[in-house]
């Protein structure tokens, strides 16, 4: 009996792992950016978005409204519209409600939506929402077939392909969605600017960017601001469809008499969340990286309220700032990334003029389709209005045939030639329609419908009074939320940066003695003063002692690790001596398998010898050493040693195999980086002696000879090193009688 599984061949198909994965992939890829992440350059949202605003309509949850539970929303969206978490769905929700994120919120919430600190809004089941006025621009003419509908996800209902959308509201709220192998970030814009740029397209269809972004100065964001960006700066970014924009916070200098003042912040950049910005300015009092700054406190009731106060009257508010905007979220970089669906199918990264003309097309087809679709409902009203006329002629032999006639439809159709929904209308018309006033009421109504037919059949006849007609439509929208509104004022202003000379930090610092510790495990302190090197300490149970210096507040203290990285810490920003410190792995991104071989005060023109176990090395000046981020700067290519600062004129080495090689300074190559050459040269045990390495190097000047200090702590000289004088990557001679047996100098 065979041991084979039967296969249906008629249902599995081979095919290469790679092709499978890559169509699988770019399905997926294609799914995620155009039904969640890409906005559509029509509407400006979403399908998650446009599947909210959606249902509330659905609801009738209009701007004058009563209000409904989110719970209730979002389960409507999720079992009607949208089959993923709620909890995402609510988060969506919440966030057209953030009056602090919207420009334009698009929808109305009542309760806890949430805050500018960073809260979270509460639970679904204790906010209600309905619609903002906003949206029910963005959804007029849903009804009278503006756009293309399709079928919900499992076929039950229907959901619009995109919104008639009578404002820009891409550029109006702006977007931001990460999709596979693209993202797309647009700032919110003022509406007004923006219909005024749409008004100027419509007018002159080949307005340059440049023009455009003159209308548009620029992002218009909730939370205000200040951007510090040039025009040529930001119609460039306007005219590629990338770039970025300085965001600074707002602020004023406040008196409070007698030469004392404060800085007061009134607005925050967006999307930066105050309470993150306050505990970073805390912590930036806290470790002196601002000397100049004495404390920071919060005085926010519903506006922004900030309050810095300076160290001294004579600090200069302007360099303040400065250095706060150069260190903290009070100024940003807010990037745009102008990428969007055309037409719901083709992402691309579109140009301001690009994404208004997508706009405006979108709005003339939806003005299209609803006139036309008035055209087919005033046509049909015309029909009945064409029958009871007919029928107020005729009334009496009306009546007469529908008292006596068994079938008065068809009799009617026959004497009086009426169509079928004529003879419907006049059989279901009431009897106190039959009065004379009527007729008159259904000749004024036939005249009105004939002239409206006939304005819509000339307006779809000339483009030219379509796009007259969108710009009406447009200038409605502009005087209910644009500059004639408290809520359509600019609120984020547009200058040049200015020229702010920056403070020498370091000056700042008050230079003080230090004396810093780090234990063997690697806990490190710095104790006010010089204290002796080899005083009794307290360290945690099981650490002991490893190295100590003395600094000084104002020194960039080095530390040179196994793993050939430089780590720069200011020794203002130490902790205290009082207690046993802080892992110095916290500090600096030190990894777990690398030991500190190294600390000592930078110091500028100087240079040091670093070198490896394999016994190669280099020297490398101080101005190469210095690491910018708390992962270093890799030097020494290699597992590290020693690092020794350079004097004399002579290098000398011992290798475990305690032999020791003297040779010139000048045979050693300065470098920044890299593994450095042979030092002294050794031999590998060849399997049954472990392989000799370097142990140790310092620096001499050959006419004093070479000291070390015995273990009894006496000092011992070998004033003739003749013996040992050699070339760099010899092998040396055994080390002088008496040389100590740990193979260290020191």
């Amino acid at each position: 009996m065979s041991d084979e599984l039967p296969q249906d061949s008629d249902r599995t198909e081979a095919e290469p792992l790679s092709r499978a994965i890559g169509e699988r992939y770019l399905t997926y890829a294609l799914s995620t950016i155009m039904n969640r992440a890409l906005p559509d350059a029509r509407d400006g949202l979403k399908p998650v978005h446009r599947r909210i605003l959606f249902a509330m309509r659905e609801l009738r949850l209009s701007p004058t409204g009563a209000f409904r539970k989110s719970a209730k929303i979002t389960g409507d969206v999720m079992g009607n519209y949208h089959p993923h978490g709620d909890a995402a769905i609510y988060d969506a929700m919440a966030r057209l409600a953030q009056d602090f994120a919207m420009r334009y919120p698009l929808v109305d919430g009542q309760g806890n939506f949430g805050n500018i600190d960073g809260d979270n809004p509460a639970a679904a089941r204790y906010t209600e929402a309905r619609l903002a006025a906003a949206s029910e621009a963005l959804m007029e003419g849903l009804a009278e077939d503006a756009v293309d509908f399709r079928p919900n996800y499992d076929g039950t209902l229907e959901e619009p392909v995109v919104l008639p959308s009578a404002f820009p509201n891409l550029l109006a709220n702006g977007a931001s969605g990460i999709a596979v192998g693209m993202a797309t970030n647009i700032p919110p814009h003022n509406l007004h600017e923006v219909i005024d740029a749409c008004l100027h397209l419509i007018k002159t269809p080949d307005a340059r960017d440049e023009t455009l972004a003159g209308i548009i100065q620029g992002p218009d964001f909730p939370t205000g601001g200040v951007i510090v960006e040039s025009r040529e700066s930001i119609a460039e970014t306007y005219r590629t469809g990338r770039g970025a924009f300085r965001l600074r916070s707002k602020w004023e200098q406040e008196d409070l008499g007698r030469g004392q003042w404060q800085i007061v912040v009134t607005e925050i950049p967006y999307q930066v969340q105050k309470s993150k910005l306050i505990e970073r300015l805390a912590e930036l009092i806290q470790t002196k990286k601002i000397p100049i700054l004495a404390d920071v406190r919060d005085e926010s009731a519903e506006d922004i309220r900030i309050v810095l106060e300076p160290r001294a009257r004579n600090v200069d508010p302007e360099q303040l700032m400065a250095a706060l905007f150069r260190v903290s979220d009070l100024e940003i970089r807010f990037s745009l990334n102008m990428n969007v669906l055309i037409d719901g199918r083709v992402p691309k990264v579109c140009s301001l003029k690009e994404v208004l003309r997508a706009f405006l097309d979108h709005r003339r087809d939806v003005l299209v389709r609803r006139a036309n679709y008035r055209l087919e409902k005033i046509a049909a009203r015309l029909e009945v209005l064409e029958g009871y006329l007919i029928a107020y002629l005729n009334l009496d032999r009306v009546i007469e045939i529908i008292r006596y006639e068994d079938d008065p439809k068809s009799v009617m159709m026959a004497e009086f030639g009426l169509t079928d929904p004529q003879v419907e209308a006049i059989l279901n018309m009431r009897l106190r329609a039959l009065r004379k006033l009527e007729e008159i009421e259904l000749r004024t109504e036939r005249d009105r419908l004939l002239e409206e037919r006939d304005g819509l059949q000339a307006m779809l006849a000339d483009e030219g009074t379509q796009w007259s007609r969108i710009s009406d439509q447009l200038k409605e929208v502009r005087n209910l939320f644009g500059k004639s509104t408290p809520e359509g004022q600019r609120r984020t202003q547009i200058t040049e940066a200015a020229d702010v000379e920056p403070i020498d930090m370091d000056a700042m610092i008050e230079r003080e003695p230090l004396t810093v510790i780090l234990s063997k495990m690697g806990w490190i302190r710095a104790m006010k003063g010089h204290q002796p090197l080899d005083a009794e300490l307290k360290f945690k149970d099981g650490d002991g002692p490893g190295l100590a210096l003395h600094a000084e507040t104002v020194d960039k203290l080095m530390i040179f690790a196994s793993n050939g990285r430089f780590y720069t810490l200011p020794a203002n920003n130490l902790p205290g001596g009082r207690g046993m410190g802080e892992p110095l792995r916290l500090m600096i991104d030190l990894p777990n398998e690398a030991e500190v071989i190294a600390m000592f005060p930078w110091r500028e023109g100087g240079r040091y010898l670093v070198a490896s176990k394999a016994g190669d090395g280099f020297i490398v000046p101080a101005a190469d050493i210095l690491a910018q981020t708390k992962t270093g700067k890799q030097v020494l290519n290699g597992d590290a040693l020693l690092c020794r600062f350079v004097s004399g004129d002579h290098v000398v080495t011992v290798g475990t195999n305690r032999k020791l090689l003297v040779f010139p300074l000048d045979d050693l190559p300065e470098m920044g980086r890299g593994k450095g050459v042979r030092l002294q040269k050794f031999r590998d045990g060849g399997g049954l002696l472990p392989d000799s390495q370097l142990s140790d190097a310092t620096f001499i000047t050959l006419a004093d000879g070479l000291r070390w200090q015995e273990t009894g702590g006496r000092t011992r000289t070998e004033p003739d090193l003749g013996e040992w004088l050699g070339k760099r990557a010899s092998s040396g001679r055994m080390a002088p009688r008496g040389f100590p047996r740990n193979n260290k100098f020191n």
